[in-house]
Parts: structure tokens; sequence; C-alpha cells
């Protein structure tokens, strides 16, 4: 067997060389094809608008589910919903509060009307949306006036769940043809209330009036102020005694003139 031997070419073999680098070539510009159709193509889909989703209807209603209805022309369902109606397990859900205080508030404002009455037109017609129906009016006299000074609830007693009886403390002027303006003594008007299901609040029957319970006045025991005390408040008023603190300070009643030239006792400090 012949040793191997090194073949010697007289010239360089161009046409096979061309073949195999024509073969790497054309992969190469498959491969890169490849990639940029890739990107055209994920290019394309990052292009095009999503699809979102409907937002969902959410439906409440105060006291009764909704009722829904469907046609055969169209499936979208229509909704209709039920009158806000407040239970009463709802109103024992409130604050306690808040329904005394809106109670009050309510005797407070029938009061006023009711021993404000005069007898005029606007006056008929505020107290008649007040009072319960089948109870008759106030009856005045021509040319009566009523000036209602103040009018404070004074106690709140639950009858019930959502009942109330409020005695309601008022001081009144009344003036006549006959004369001016007369204060009348401190009255306490009694008004059942009752909060309903809507949540207002209306009179449910006949108001009582009474006079007004007094326990009397306190004793003050005022002392006599000494001169050198006395005279750090001059000016203020005359003197009238005064009340001495445990650490010897003392409090001063004077007798003020005011503005409208009433003279009344005020407490001062020197």
């Amino acid at each position: 067997m012949e040793p191997d031997r090194q073949e010697v070419y007289e010239r360089i073999p161009w046409e096979t060389l061309e073949k195999k680098g024509g073969d790497r070539q054309w992969l190469v510009y498959a491969v890169t094809g490849a990639i940029v159709l890739g990107a055209l193509a994920y290019s394309f889909m990052r292009s095009q608008p999503t699809a979102v989703p409907p937002p969902s209807l959410a439906v409440t209603a105060a006291t009764a589910p909704a009722t829904t209805t469907r046609s055969n022309m169209d499936s979208t369902p229509s909704t209709v919903a039920s009158p806000v109606v407040v239970a009463e397990a709802d109103l024992y859900a409130v604050d306690p509060e808040r329904i005394v205080d809106q109670a009050a508030s309510h005797a407070e404002w029938f009061s006023v009307e009711f021993v404000g009455f005069d007898g005029s037109d606007q006056s008929q017609e505020t107290l008649r949306s007040l009072l319960p129906v089948g109870l008759p009016l106030p009856e005045a006299a021509k040319d009566t006036q009523v000036f209602v000074d103040w009018a404070r609830a004074k106690t709140v007693t639950p009858t019930g769940p959502t009942s109330f009886e409020v005695d309601v403390l008022i001081r009144s002027l009344v003036s006549t043809a006959e004369s001016g303006f007369v204060r009348q003594p401190p009255t306490v008007v009694s008004v059942p209330v009752e909060i309903g299901e809507d949540g207002q609040a209306t009179v449910t029957g006949v108001p009582g009036v009474r006079s007004i319970e007094s326990g009397g006045p306190a004793e003050l025991g005022l002392l006599e102020v000494p001169d050198e005390v006395a005279s750090q408040v001059e000016g203020q008023g005359d003197v009238v005694g005064g009340v001495q603190g445990s650490e010897g300070s003392w409090q001063i009643v004077v007798m003020a003139e005011w503005a409208d030239g009433v003279r009344r006792p005020i407490l001062v400090s020197p």
C-alpha cells in the first residue's frame, strides 16, 4: 500500500468552494428572513386593539329586589326600582340620640305653632299641617297677637320603640285689642310624637298643657365685702355683697345698669 501523499493541484478548485459557500449563504438568508417575519408578526399582534369586557351594572333596591323583563327582540334586562321606604327595623338601628333629637325638635316646633296661634290664615295653615287629622284648630279672638319668647324640650320619655312623650317648656306674650303685650307664665306642653317608617316625625295625639312646677329659689348667702376689696370694682356698679372662696379670693355682686336702662345684679371679680 502506498504511503499517504499530499495532492498538489496546479490550480485551486474554485467551483467547489463557490458551491459550498452558496449553501451557507442561503442558510443565513433563510434564518434572517425567519427572524424578520417573526418580528413583523409580533409587532402586528401588539398593535391590534384589545377587547374590553363591558362593565358590570350593579342595581340596588331599597326594600324589594329589582324586577327584570326580557323581550324577544332585546335581551338587555330593564330594571324598575321600588320607592325608598325605611323599615321599622332600620329605625331601630339608627343612633337612639338622633331619634330623640328629632322627636324633641318636632315637639318644639309644634308647641310654638300651637301656643303662638293667632287665627291668621298662615297660622291656621301651618298648624293644620301639624295637628292630627280630626283634631279641630284653636280659636282666637280678632286682633289677637301671640309672641312666643322661647320653647325648649324639657324631657323626652319613650312610650314605644319609635314613639315619645315630649314635655316642652314654653314662654309667650299675648296682646289683645284692650291691652298691649302681657307676659304669660311658663307653661309645659306635652306632645306625643311618633317617628314613622319614612323617617318623619308626626304628632299622634292631643297635646296636654300644665303649669310649670318650680322647686323654689336657692339660698345664695352673700357676705359683706370689705372696703379695700369693694374699692377694686369701683365704677362697675353698686356693691350689694360677695362670695369669698376658701383661698380668700372674692367674687363681688354689683348692680350694673345695662343699655336698656335696667339695673341687674351681675358677678364681677376684683
